[in-house]
């Protein structure tokens, strides 16, 4: 399998590239439409046609780049079942191996950060990894605070969807805000400031004193992101520029 991490630096996102070495069939996960040039040289560079884009769920802090690349390249957009999205052309969901070529990709309902996340597990002869999307980061977790998020139901998700998996299993997250790449189940386990070691009062507690700011992107990212990354009327202008390079067509 051929898999590369990418990042977008203004939301950062980390987007993953998967290709079957035997099929060629290639999936982006989470990708941003701020950087679809990035992923077209990418896929460029190493001679691959994207099959599918698969998102974990429906974004407040980018626009996602699932529609402009199927414009581009002519692939399918995968999004989790639950979100019925009328832009998404395949349904995934928990229970139901998606494949791309011979890759297994497991979805896991994971909702808590939004009432409909998804995660997605392959597991490789040498490592499994999961790709976490915005419910497990690296020492953190995602925000319950908007879009029908829900810290107890997040609190369950990790625990029993995530803190099963074997120790040494990879977590990929959407997002990293330190130049941290990789971490790991037992990592997480051991270290995660969030969530080792607390109980669900505990964890709940410490959500709601997080105090945030409200999200920058959200009024537009959503409603965009409804609609598979397609760039809404209420874009501000400082945030145009991926829209404005792009046909929405």
């Amino acid at each position: 399998m051929l898999f590369k991490q990418l990042f977008e630096p203004d939301s950062a996102t980390y987007s993953y590239l998967l290709s079957c070495p035997d099929t060629g069939e290639t999936a982006i996960i989470d990708p941003v439409i701020d950087t679809t040039n990035r992923d077209l040289s990418v896929l460029q560079a190493h001679n691959l046609t994207l099959t599918c884009t698969i998102d974990t769920h429906i974004h407040a802090d980018h626009l996602s780049g699932a529609k402009r690349l199927k414009a581009l390249t002519g692939s399918k957009i995968a999004y989790p079942a639950i979100d019925e999205l009328p832009c998404a052309d395949i349904s995934l969901q928990e229970g139901e191996v998606f494949r791309v070529g011979n890759i297994e990709i497991h979805p896991l309902f994971t909702p808590g950060h939004t009432n409909h996340h998804h995660a997605y597990l392959i597991n490789t002869p040498i490592q499994s990894l999961l790709f976490s999307g915005d419910a497990l980061m690296i020492d953190g977790v995602g925000r319950t605070d908007f879009q029908s998020g829900d810290s107890e139901t997040l609190y369950k998700s990790i625990h029993q969807k995530f803190f099963t998996l074997p120790d040494e299993t990879l977590v990929y997250p959407c997002h990293d805000y330190e130049n941290r790449h990789v971490s790991s189940i037992a990592q997480e386990k051991e270290r995660n400031k969030h969530i080792a070691g607390k109980s669900v009062e505990e964890f709940v507690k410490t959500m709601a004193d997080l105090n945030l700011p409200y999200p920058r992107k959200i009024d537009f990212a959503v409603p965009g992101n409804e609609r598979c990354g397609e760039c809404p009327d209420n874009v501000p202008e400082e945030y145009q520029g991926p829209c404005a390079r792009y046909d929405q067509g």
